[in-house]
């Protein structure tokens, strides 16, 4: 007894399982209340436990497996003989050692690869040393796979360059990426002294390798350097790795004025106990945003404020609805949320734009510390985001403007995301928005740095721009065929039709479902109030546009369509009042079809040129067809047509001169022609459809009318003018009244 005694608390001491598994409170009990005990007391493993922890970090298929395994115990002790216990115990010891892996002993949630980074000199050997004796992580030595070249330039003082590092830095790379695939962390020792050098230590797995930075002074270095023995690196290259280092921004960083021993203790007490990414905002977007994050083995940082009788405990409640949350923290106290954050802080507001963003900022201020960095994730003005940006730079801060799109479900499954402003805090955060986003069909995700100032909410700002007027042509489309006389069936079934090869969108599959849709009264779209509302971003687009000057017709055009529809009692007075004729519509369905293609091309077509216009002016402006793959997956505007503008867009910025298109217009032509001449004949506004022909007949016509504009602002206010064949450009005025 004293045998099955002593194997059962070397089986709990070795495999460390707590209550989430065993539950184990007295190790004293008697091998003949085994099977009892085990059958009552051995559970599932929590969300929470190590060993949970552990197939979570592997492989979430892995845990059905490791839950049945848990069983066996129960299996055994209730079908052995007792003579048998003392080996079935010990074969389960063994078991159970093989799950002691070494991220659960750190209390990660899934597999890192720890890189200790600095000049050298700096104690990367030392700490990895150290961390991976307190953890059972492997520590590997980077400076052993430097070729022979490398150390024979380095021991004649001959400092290394970027050809001699980089095969140097791909062959660690490839060591990381064999232990982060099989599901194990490691502790590499590396210079990663430029921020170059770090990209390609991450490889793909940028969410799984995490910098740590040993900051010494030029000064102790020295010393260290000269108190060092058998090394190949000596003293006189030092001043080489100061100068070539890139200051590691997306690193922890831990000072070496302190010991080894309490740098190794902070390094694992940060990974193990504080949170990698914090929300601020737990609505509908920010809870859907921590829950996908979360899914994905970050520890998460919840907050949300606290209102009595309003928003009371709104995080922790979240925290407890959802399996994922299981590892977050959920706060109601600001502070106590930033502290628990590893450095650099990362956090994400999702609040309504305007005042509460400003406040919310100035309320994290003061608990922040240089070099962290703030995300407005919400539907801020891009003209705020570069104030933001300015302001927060000046502190200290980095921040980024965050445009997200995919509503609740995006937000959840990956959302198309769009960060724009400092490009360091684009390092800092890239790995965690790279893994919350949509993938798009070659599985890379759809999100990018857009580029300096405000760019992220002004592209999702024309994203919503080009939202608005998607929006418009269904419901011009949907009334064109309610005015045929077709049922909501029938709508459907058209739409439907419409919605396969290039038509194919989200909008379009989102409105097909919404025209079958019945509820307890019947179809519910009959019951809805024909007044559209709206939330700025399509008046922002359309006033960016205008101070741009650029024709962003067909953005206006449903923009002013949803304003005219909000005159629901004026509508309904005229209507009355005028009683116009209202003719059934009569047009061909392949017709229709080619207008809508046609007027889609169009739109598309205004938006990119207002994202060109302004991208240029922008540090680091991304590619338009990367504006167009980040908007492929995840978003409200994904569609056939917006996979085939990433490649047309390679070509050139100018759509309407590709040959693709060009030949889609010349066919198409006629048909968006027909449409708009039918409902003329109907009555039925149609000003979206209306602005994609009139662009089109204005943008393509050599001689317009603008010259009698000209000479009437010349007449009446001396604006000059230009003269046609005139290569000197000049400016004239002329005195029509003399």
């Amino acid at each position: 007894m004293r045998l099955c005694g002593y194997a059962v608390m070397r089986l709990c001491g070795y495999a460390k399982l707590n209550s989430g598994i065993l539950g184990v409170e007295n190790l004293g009990f008697l091998p003949t209340y085994l099977p009892a005990y085990l059958t009552t007391r051995i559970a599932l493993p929590s969300a929470g436990s190590p060993v949970c922890r552990q197939a979570g970090s592997l492989n979430r298929s892995a845990r059905p497996f490791l839950r049945s395994a848990l069983r066996l115990p129960v299996y055994l002790f209730t079908h052995i003989p007792q003579s048998l216990y003392p080996s079935i115990l010990i074969a389960l010891h063994h078991f159970f050692l093989s799950l002691k892996t070494n991220y659960y002993q750190m209390n990660t949630l899934r597999p890192l690869a720890l890189v200790v980074m600095g000049v050298s000199g700096s104690g990367k050997s030392t700490i990895g040393k150290l961390l991976s004796s307190k953890t059972d992580i492997p520590f590997i030595e980077g400076d052993h796979y430097h070729p022979e070249e490398n150390i024979q330039k380095m021991t004649k003082g001959v400092a290394l360059t970027d050809e001699d590092r980089i095969p140097w830095l791909r062959q660690l790379a490839r060591v990381i990426h064999d232990h982060l695939e099989k599901g194990s962390s490691c502790i590499l020792s590396c210079s990663a002294l430029k921020a170059d050098y770090r990209r390609i230590l991450e490889t793909d797995h940028n969410a799984q390798v995490k910098f740590i930075y040993l900051h010494g002074t030029p000064e102790m270095i020295v010393k260290r350097m000269a108190d060092r023995q058998s090394h190949f690196m000596p003293l006189e290259l030092l001043t080489s790795q100061f100068e070539t280092l890139e200051y590691p921004v997306e690193a922890s960083r831990y000072d070496t004025v302190d010991t080894p021993e309490h740098i190794a203790n902070t390094i694992i007490h940060d990974l193990s106990q504080k949170t990698e990414f914090g929300v601020a905002g737990m609505g509908v977007m920010g809870s859907s945003i921590s829950r996908n994050l979360a899914s994905k083995d970050f520890r998460m940082a919840l907050y949300n404020r606290e209102v009595k009788g309003k928003e009371e405990q709104v995080a922790e409640q979240l925290k407890q609805a959802y399996g994922e949350l299981t590892e977050a923290m959920a706060f109601n106290n600001l502070s106590d949320f930033v502290a628990s954050l590893q450095s650099p802080r990362k956090i994400l507001l999702m609040v309504p734009s305007g005042d509460a963003v400003d406040q919310l900022i100035n309320d994290l201020l003061p608990l922040l510390s240089k070099g962290d960095v703030i995300i407005d994730g919400g539907n801020s003005h891009y003209k705020e985001s570069s104030r933001r940006l300015n302001e927060l730079r000046k502190k200290g801060i980095f921040f980024l403007g965050c445009g997200i799109s995919g509503g609740e479900k995006g937000a959840l499954e990956g959302p198309s995301l769009m960060p724009g402003g400092s490009s360091e805090g684009w390092v800092i955060s890239r790995p965690f928005l790279m893994v919350l986003a949509a993938r798009d069909k070659n599985n890379h995700p759809c999100c990018s740095f857009t580029g300096g100032m405000g760019s992220g909410h002004f592209i999702k700002m024309i994203h919503n721009g080009i939202e608005y007027a998607e929006m418009q042509l269904l419901a011009e489309l949907y009334h064109l065929h309610k005015r045929s006389g077709q049922s909501a069936k029938e709508i459907s079934k058209a739409f439907s039709s419409y919605n396969s090869g290039e038509l194919n969108s989200y909008l379009l599959t989102i409105t097909c479902s919404i025209l079958s849709y019945q509820d307890n009264e019947g179809l519910l779209l009959e019951t809805i109030l024909d007044k559209a509302g709206n939330k700025g971003t399509g008046s922002w687009a359309t006033i960016s546009a205008a101070e741009l000057g650029l024709p962003a017709t067909m953005i206006a055009s449903a923009l002013f369509a949803r304003y005219l529809s909000y005159f629901k009692d004026k509508r309904t007075a005229y209507d009355r009042e005028y009683k116009f004729p209202k003719p059934t519509v009569n047009l061909e369905p392949n017709s229709i079809k080619n207008a809508y293609a046609l007027a889609r091309i169009i739109n598309h077509i205004q938006g990119f040129e207002i994202l060109q216009s302004y991208l240029k002016n922008v540090d680091h402006g991304c590619e338009l067809s990367e504006v167009a793959r980040l908007w492929t997956n995840g978003c409200i505007i994904r569609s056939e047509l917006m996979n085939s503008l990433v490649e047309q867009l390679k070509t050139s910025s100018d759509l309407l001169l590709i040959t693709q298109i060009k030949e889609q217009v010349q066919a198409w032509k006629p048909a968006l022609e027909s449409l708009i001449i039918e409902a003329i004949h109907a009555g039925i506004a149609v000003p979206s459809f209306t602005a994609a022909l009139n662009y089109l007949n204005g943008i393509t016509e050599k001689k317009g009318p603008a010259n009698l504009i000209q000479a009437q602002r010349d007449f009446f206010g001396a604006h000059k003018y230009q003269k046609e064949n005139d290569r000197t450009e000049k400016y004239y005025h002329t005195n029509w009244e003399s």
